[in-house]
């Protein structure tokens, strides 16, 4: 009974410290001067892959280093020097063969897809001990995870797999234009490692509700009914304007009917940018594909393509009536495989092993009654052949799981661990110029600032599960009083072409 009391004070004192951390924490300045929030998630890439080299450009603000908390020019990328040939970077990882693959410079833009799933990204983290990544994540096991891209002679060609890779100043002008000019964030985490479907779910719903498989995107009839709503569902009941503007799948999609799903295309952003009718809140898809020709960035489409369409989109916004009341979020949903040399930290969900009490394979959502809120019972995930795809993948990464009805081993890997670091950059007149922000934050950061912005009363923070409860809503990296980047001149970006290396 003693111990039942303390843990009851020590959870209370918790809450408390909670609310009055959340009351009074802010960026500089009048967060009511900003009036509309879009959010731009592409996929599949790396904060090193992507951003790796962002302290080594030509007339950088930036520099490299251990970069202390408060020193806001330096940049945790990977560790480079300069020789007559140009960058050499010393990040490594060892492939099967004991050969030692060094972080390269990528010249192709339209690379292999790599593994990215809940079980191989635990291997790329800790290839030797997967389940224990939260304790221990050298990230050591990107080669070897995606050893098929080896040489037929069984030594590891850089060039043949993308995985050490990393782009340049000179492959992404652009978003290294946008870095170096608004504000970034070298510890912002994708919410889980393992694949797009629940990262985005994360974004969405500040969960995943026990899914951990891309094949269980395509909802029930309706979409997924998560315990504690969505995103959509909030903005709805408080009377909050938001739409999601798609290239060829909406993500709202997943969690409700095509006819409440608030879905216009891409044209239509152009066009609500262009007159000054953007909603308070836009979530923006790309177009998904599996080609060259997509604008997702996600391999093998090329990533000059994502890169344009995401400058189209920031010029829009950056010409119209509502650029001096918006902040642009240009996010991935996952590290897509890709080397990053960070440690994913543990989730700040108030010491709880899953957000919302559910476990990796053993779904829970309100759209499949009577099955619904029983463990692994789901709609989609209900442990029957064909439909079990997230059960099977926690049970290869956790052979001790063996029943959906079974308790989930707690030496076993769970939703208390971030994932791997992906770029986030903001573009915003309220950014503080050529900022870098060593906040740690994920999907659920964007939430809590939509929450933060929109949905506050009396000092209280809604929230649907414990991750984006407790979430840091990256408010350093604001300035909402001076506008400092009022001004600010958007840098130019290269369209695709056919001939672009790889792309053939």
């Amino acid at each position: 009974m003693k111990r039942f009391k303390a843990y009851f004070a020590l959870t209370f004192i918790c809450a408390i410290v909670a609310v009055f951390a959340a009351k009074y924490a802010g960026a500089d300045g009048n967060l009511q001067n900003l009036k509309h929030i879009i959010i731009i998630t592409q996929g599949d890439h790396s904060f090193d892959n992507y951003l790796g080299a962002l302290p080594y450009a030509s007339g950088t603000p930036y520099h490299s280093g251990l970069c202390n908390s408060n020193d806001h020019r330096c940049v945790d990328g990977l560790t480079c020097s300069q020789n007559n040939h140009g960058l050499v970077c010393h990040n490594s990882n060892v492939a099967e063969d004991g050969t030692t693959v060094s972080a390269f410079h990528q010249t192709a833009f339209c690379t292999d897809d790599l593994d990215h799933g809940w079980t191989g990204s635990h291997l790329e983290g800790n290839f030797t001990f997967p389940n224990m990544m939260l304790s221990s994540s050298p990230n050591d096991g990107f080669v070897r995870q995606n050893q098929d891209s080896a040489g037929n002679d069984g030594r590891m060609d850089p060039a043949a797999s993308p995985a050490m890779g990393y782009y340049t100043e000179a492959d992404l002008p652009f978003y290294y234009g946008l870095a170096q000019t608004f504000a970034l964030d070298d510890r912002y985490f994708s919410s889980l490692a393992g694949p797009a479907f629940p990262n985005r779910a994360y974004e969405l719903a500040a969960t995943s509700f026990g899914h951990v498989s891309n094949a269980e995107i395509l909802p029930p009839p309706g979409g997924y009914k998560p315990i504690g709503g969505t995103i959509f569902d909030l903005l709805d009941r408080n009377g909050v304007t938001w739409t999601n503007y798609s290239g060829n799948f909406a993500t709202s999609l997943i969690f409700r009917s095509a006819a409440n799903s608030h879905i216009a295309s891409i044209a239509a952003f152009m066009a609500d940018a262009a007159a000054g009718r953007l909603p308070a809140v836009s979530f923006v898809d790309p177009v998904f594909t599996f080609s060259a020709r997509g604008t997702d960035e996600h391999p093998p489409s090329d990533i000059r393509a994502g890169e344009f369409y995401v400058a189209n989109l920031v010029r829009a916004v950056r010409n119209g009536p509502n650029w001096g009341s918006s902040a642009i979020f240009i996010t991935y949903d996952q590290h897509g495989g890709f080397y990053d040399h960070v440690a994913p930290p543990r989730a700040n969900q108030n010491g709880l092993n899953s957000p919302d009490g559910i476990d990796p394979g053993l779904c829970e959502d309100l759209s499949y009654p009577p099955m619904s809120m029983r463990p692994g019972g789901g709609a989609n995930c209900l442990g029957l052949p064909l439909t079990r795809h997230s059960f099977e993948e926690a049970t290869s990464l956790c052979p001790m799981l063996v029943q959906p009805n079974e308790a989930y081993p707690s030496f076993c890997a769970g939703f208390n661990q971030l994932g791997f670091r992906v770029p986030l950059i903001v573009v915003a007149p309220f950014s503080k110029p050529h900022y870098v922000s060593h906040t740690v934050g994920d999907h659920t950061s964007l939430l809590a600032i939509i929450e933060q912005r929109f949905l506050t009363r009396g000092g209280q923070r809604p929230h649907m599960t414990s991750r984006d409860e407790y979430a840091d809503t990256l408010s350093d990296i604001f300035d909402f009083n001076h506008s400092p980047s009022l001004n600010a001149r958007i840098p130019s970006a290269p369209a695709s072409s056919s001939s672009d290396p790889g792309c053939g």
